[in-house]
């Protein structure tokens, strides 16, 4: 089993992201791009102690940015999961 700490990188904080979390009770991190949802929800519930209902993956591609000259480069590409906790559960985000 991997570590939970090198499947989940970091939790979202976004306008969107905070109204799932007051509204629905979901919370967005983002993880490993080789991590399965099976994986993301053990991950979740061994680190924060919450039980996990659903969750739900995106893969983000990077786009391709011009630098002053000619030259390409490119952002890096990473995965989103929303994770559905149960209801009266929550994660404490600072």
């Amino acid at each position: 089993m991997r570590d939970p700490y090198s499947i989940i990188r970091k939790v979202r904080l976004t306008e969107k992201a905070t109204l799932l979390s007051e509204r629905y009770n979901k919370y967005t991190l983002e993880v490993a791009p080789d991590a399965n949802k099976i994986e993301i929800k053990n991950a979740v519930e061994k680190i924060f102690g919450k039980k996990v209902l659903r969750v739900n993956t995106q893969n983000h591609f990077g786009k391709r940015r011009r630098t002053r000259t000619v030259q390409y480069g490119k952002t890096s590409d990473w995965k989103k999961a929303i994770v559905t906790l149960k209801s009266g559960d929550k994660i404490e985000v600072v």
